[in-house]
């Protein structure tokens, strides 16, 4: 008899309790034996931790004690999680009896899968995919990333076009399913990033150890989105443009890398200059220091903009990828760019995009 995995759930929770009160019954409502469900409280300052204890016994609670951000506090919770698989579970998302299993399942079929992730679908509107994650992750030859049912701002509406699981660049941290063992070998996730993006650069770096990443279209979640940074705030799009650079700088090859990242400045000026004409100024200031962030810290300059951990300051604490025998793998990354097929070719869907052109 084959031995059932040992999965545990984890929150990570910071002033959420209305989340808590909305979608916790449904993540203890999950059928996989033996289920651990953990919330992992990063500094709140509401009645978080007191209304599960109260609620929801069962429920095992770590607090890290301050706003380690969606990084350091998964981070400091995951080292205290015992399991062969992580669920990295925001607070809002409604889940359904049964979601674990065909996930679980998809994984345990191969050795080298090291990351999952359901499909993903707005919650106010459950028949459209959600920008988060949606049917998988992917990510251009500029670094830009994007989902199959989400390009840019256009999601589209789930019509069972994308109802094939498969290979992905990237799999959404909204629910990502992940084997602690590849979890542990890539070092968790880089502090640095602080929110966004983060598990777009872990994904990165187990593909670059030879790992894969899934999407699995038998298992749907439903997600709020914005729950913790509303689209609309400057800090997210900061972070958005920051992290994207250095997603670039750690995971490509040194020459590949210095070329892109010298695009990508022209290509955010023309982001910079669109927010202007839209009467968005903190957002083309948030664009500014991002980069003004990114290549100080390049020199070991102190350059923090919004109180977080900047690039440079204190001890190096980006994950070492350790030296892979296996060869890269780029499956899920697109030859073309993006930004030029969405906005000049009004190519607005993933099935329009060339497909001979991914990986």
């Amino acid at each position: 008899m084959i031995d059932t995995p040992k999965v545990a759930v984890v929150i990570l929770n910071w002033n959420g309790v209305k989340y808590l009160k909305q979608f916790l019954p449904s993540v203890l409502a999950s059928t996989w034996p033996g289920l651990d469900i953990v919330l992992g409280d990063n500094g709140s300052t509401d009645n978080s931790v007191a209304f599960v204890r109260e609620n929801f016994p069962s429920v095992k609670i770590i607090e890290t004690g301050n706003n380690f951000g969606f990084t350091g506090g998964y981070n400091r919770v995951l080292s205290q999680v015992n399991a062969d698989y992580f669920i990295l579970l925001n607070s809002d998302v409604e889940v359904v009896p049964g979601w674990i299993e065909p996930v679980i399942n998809l994984m345990e079929s191969d050795p080298l899968i090291a990351a999952a992730a359901p499909k993903l679908l707005a919650y106010a509107q459950k028949n459209q995919f959600e920008h988060a994650g949606a049917a998988g992750g992917f990510i251009d030859s500029f670094g830009y990333p994007f989902c199959r049912g989400r390009m840019f701002y256009e999601v589209e509406d789930d019509l069972g076009q994308y109802q094939q699981s498969g290979e992905v660049f990237w799999a959404s941290g909204a629910s990502l399913f992940i084997k602690k063992k590849c979890w542990d070998e890539a070092g968790g996730f880089d502090e640095f990033f602080f929110a966004h993006m983060e598990e777009i650069d872990l994904c990165w770096r187990l593909k670059n150890m030879g790992y894969k990443v899934m999407y699995c279209a038998q298992s749907t979640v439903y997600h709020v989105g914005g729950g913790t940074l509303n689209a609309e705030d400057p800090f997210k799009t900061y972070l958005n443009f920051r992290n994207n650079l250095l997603l670039l700088k750690k995971n490509l090859p040194f020459g590949r890398a210095l070329f892109v990242i010298l695009m990508r400045f022209w290509m955010d000026l023309l982001a910079l200059i669109r927010f202007l004409a839209e009467g968005k100024r903190k957002d083309a200031w948030a664009v500014s220091r991002a980069h003004q962030n990114f290549v100080l810290s390049i020199f070991g300059i102190r350059a923090s903009a919004y109180g977080i951990k900047d690039l440079s300051s204190g001890k190096d604490s980006s994950p070492k990828t350790h030296r892979s025998k296996r060869n890269k793998n780029l499956k899920g990354m697109y030859q073309g760019s993006i930004v030029w097929n969405f906005f000049v070719k009004k190519k607005t869907r993933f099935t329009d995009l060339d497909q001979a052109d991914l990986l």
